[in-house]
């Protein structure tokens, strides 16, 4: 006898219908075909032992199973539920007519509980897409389904629940699709901007990187604030729309499985260590997935001390800075993942950390000092909008009970720009921020009058910038105009964005 379970692999951050079909014939043995990988071969042991703890068994004859697709590799264990469905109504142990209706994944223990799969987001939108009724579940995977409209998510706790439901003598619990579990917003708070004393000048370029998008680096000694200041950072961006969550809150289901509140709402904020690897960075393996830079998709980067990350992780970070995605090429696919994220780093002015090593007792020469900055390539640089340097806070502002001006202050500014900008970009499907823009939009969005144009042109000359400054120049210039709530660059503008270029400067240590 013949059956048919509808399932899905992931692709990416894509999901692709999967057939799994089951026969049954006389003889011994178990044949599972269509590129599996050893999880799904060891599904055999499971499956035999849930179904036997539950009343039932694996039949002592030929059993032939087919994952259509066959040319399409499969990994996971979150096939155990739809192969073990396969096997009992091909030997005529389960009889129903609602397995064309669902799409069914779920991964088995031996006593028949259900263990969460990865990608439950990405699986139900492409069972909606499919056509399908619904899908069935582990429960833990019902709080991200629920958020696709127009499909039924049910979620179940044992292998026995399941069973019932197809039987016909149970229910299994349909997930609600209400308007709360859509609402896109900040979920656990930041900290605040108002605990930072000082540091005005730091505060205005964080507000001007979050209304535009742009990428940031902090230099200064220890002690200064940078780590304190890069973590605020996120309570300033603008919520998520639901099209970001969602994104999102699919990157992180395919890398780490569903997560406690269903869909992510907050922007993520990700601080890898200086030891990490270029594939846990940008992603990939033999089996690819996201790396750290998906996962701060829609959010922020943290790279503290960015010298002393190794050369070749953070080269590899240059193309996703530009295109905003990473493309894991292999043997026999390639793989897409989006990282649109805020690169916002840190770094000492010296090996020893200070501007003016000579005044804390060291004796680090101009070109030792040379040599640890050149450990960040210029290409690198350039596609860092904004270099600012961040002094040592004084005693009197440390001391002050004076609190400064908090993040929900700073972010209802930082939204209205970013209103300024949606409108500016609308119909625009890949630019939602001054960041994003090409140079056709930067020629269109940036024009200068004269006065300005011949500002430009002199800094250009005198510290010797790349084109690639030049654009980002433009770009600051034109996000700090919308902060002003102006139409037109000025010339206090675009000044104001050319001193953000501190590392363009020649003898800028002094």
């Amino acid at each position: 006898m013949l059956a048919k379970v509808h399932s899905s692999a992931l692709y990416g951050i894509e999901a692709i219908p999967v057939t799994i079909e089951v026969h049954i014939d006389k003889g011994v043995g178990y044949h599972l075909v269509g590129l599996p990988d050893n999880a799904i071969r060891e599904s055999n042991y499971r499956i035999a032992a849930a179904l036997l703890n539950n009343g039932y068994r694996i039949p002592g004859k030929k059993i032939t199973i087919n994952m259509a697709p066959a040319d399409l590799r499969k990994e996971g264990a979150a096939y155990d539920l739809p192969l073990a469905l396969g096997i009992l109504v091909a030997s005529g142990q389960l009889v129903t007519e609602l397995l064309e209706e669902y799409l069914i994944m779920g991964e088995l223990s031996l006593d028949g509980q259900l263990k969460p799969v990865k990608g439950a987001l990405s699986i139900a939108l492409n069972a909606r897409a499919c056509g399908f009724r619904g899908i069935v579940v582990p429960e833990e995977n019902v709080g991200e389904s629920v958020v696709v409209e127009g499909l039924e998510v049910r979620g179940a706790a044992r292998l026995c629940e399941v069973l019932s439901f197809f039987r016909g003598d149970g229910d299994l619990p349909l997930g609600n699709h209400t308007a709360s579990c859509l609402q896109a917003g900040p979920g656990h708070e930041s900290p605040d901007f108002s605990d930072v004393r000082g540091q005005e000048a730091v505060k205005r370029c964080m507000e001007i990187a979050a209304a535009g998008g742009h990428n940031l680096i902090l230099i200064g000694p220890p002690g200064s604030g940078k780590t304190m200041l890069a973590k605020r950072l996120p309570g300033i961006l603008p919520p998520m729309s639901l099209e970001e969550s969602l994104e999102t809150t699919r990157i992180h289901s395919v890398a780490s499985g569903p997560g406690r509140g269903g869909l992510i709402r907050r922007r993520p904020f990700r601080s890898p260590h200086h030891t990490i690897s270029d594939t846990a960075l940008v992603g990939g393996g033999s089996y690819p997935q996201p790396g750290e830079i998906s996962l701060a998709h829609n959010g922020v980067l943290f790279l503290d001390e960015l010298p002393e990350f190794k050369r070749n992780v953070l080269e590899v970070m240059r193309q996703p800075l530009e295109d905003r995605e990473v493309t894991i090429a292999r043997t026999k696919f390639t793989i897409t993942y989006p990282s649109s994220f805020m690169l916002v780093a840190s770094m000492n002015p010296s090996p020893s950390g200070y501007f003016s090593p000579e005044s804390h007792g060291f004796s680090n020469s101009r070109n030792e000092m040379q040599r640890y900055l050149s450990r960040i390539s210029g290409p690198l640089l350039d596609r860092i909008d904004i270099h600012m340097e961040v002094n040592p806070v004084p005693f009197d502002q440390i001391s002050s009970s004076r609190k400064g001006e908090s993040s929900a202050q700073i972010r209802k500014r930082v939204v209205a720009a970013r209103k300024i900008q949606s409108k500016r970009f609308e119909g625009q499907a890949k630019v939602h921020c001054n960041a994003q823009m090409d140079t056709r939009q930067i020629r269109t969005c940036c024009a200068l009058q004269k006065s300005t144009l011949k500002l430009l042109r002199t800094a250009m000359e005198r510290l010797e910038l790349s084109a690639r400054a030049y654009d980002r120049i433009l770009k600051l210039a034109r996000t700090i105009t919308d902060l002003e709530g102006c139409s037109d660059i000025e010339e206090s503008h675009l000044a104001e964005a050319i001193q953000y270029r501190s590392l363009d400067r020649e003898g800028w240590l002094g």
